[in-house]
């Protein structure tokens, strides 16, 4: 089981981290000081269980658990807090438990064995068709002057890497989010999102022509900026906007 443990006090993470390592079953324990910090680490990777204090700065645990239970396959969520009275709401998002600090071996083994059977319940039938490939990353949230925002994927022209983040290029401006590219790339190609450069994706809707550019490389031209196109990128890309105008998701003007 991996696991991402959300706190803001840094003792009482460190504790509840240790108690993890020390439970049978748990192969890795991540942290994160607080709900912004617990998104980045959601988006670069996969938790089977997140355990999430209530009172946090910034966003509190229960906004954290609302953002998460929109995810199409979400970690199960455990609540750790010194707060008897949000219990109620805290089951009405969908915790699998509520624990009150401090909290014991006991009680929490048998919080996990509770995190198992959610999963294994919640786990799709191999037998059942799943209805196509999940929509994950729909949107994705941004730190601004402290407060966390939304930007949706369909509102993204191009992704260009900038060492460990991203940059996700609107028509208002780009956004500096914390997450590998390839991640995007796995998420993203379903919604027409394709690597035309190592250092970029792109949406193949969003493309309003091919230019040269001063030494003769290839630009895919878009109302957000240009974008690089490798030569062993480029035939594909434009096999992509011609299938694309066939099918008429190929739009001129840029609008997606």
């Amino acid at each position: 089981m991996r696991v991402l443990a959300v706190d803001d006090v840094a003792p009482a993470l460190e504790e509840l981290r240790r108690l993890l390592l020390e439970s049978p079953g748990v192969e890795e324990v991540a942290t994160a000081p607080g709900p912004v910090e617990a998104l980045r680490r959601i988006q670069a990777d996969r938790f089977d269980v997140v355990f999430l204090d209530v009172s946090m700065p910034a966003m509190d645990g229960m906004e954290l658990a609302s953002l998460l239970a929109r995810m199409t396959d979400p970690p199960a969520i455990v609540f750790v807090t010194a707060f008897e009275e949000h219990a109620a709401s805290a089951y009405g998002i969908g915790a699998v438990d509520y624990l009150l600090k401090p909290v014991g071996p006991e009680r929490l083994a048998a919080a996990l064995d509770r995190v198992r059977r959610f999963t294994a319940a919640a786990a799709p039938d191999p037998g059942t068709e799943t209805g196509g490939p999940v929509d994950a990353l729909a949107a994705v949230p941004v730190e601004l002057g402290g407060r966390t925002r939304f930007v949706r994927r369909d509102d993204v022209r191009f992704v260009e890497a900038q060492g460990d983040y991203v940059r996700l290029h609107t028509t208002t401006g780009g956004h500096l989010v914390r997450i590998p590219i390839s991640r995007l790339e796995e998420h993203w190609a379903p919604a027409g999102f394709v690597r035309v450069h190592r250092s970029y994706l792109l949406a193949v809707p969003a493309v309003r022509e091919l230019r040269s550019d001063v030494s003769g490389g290839l630009l895919a031209h878009t109302d957000a900026g240009d974008v690089p196109v490798s030569r062993r990128h480029a035939r594909e890309l434009r096999e992509l906007l011609l299938e694309a105008a066939t099918r008429g998701d190929f739009d001129p003007r840029g609008q997606r």
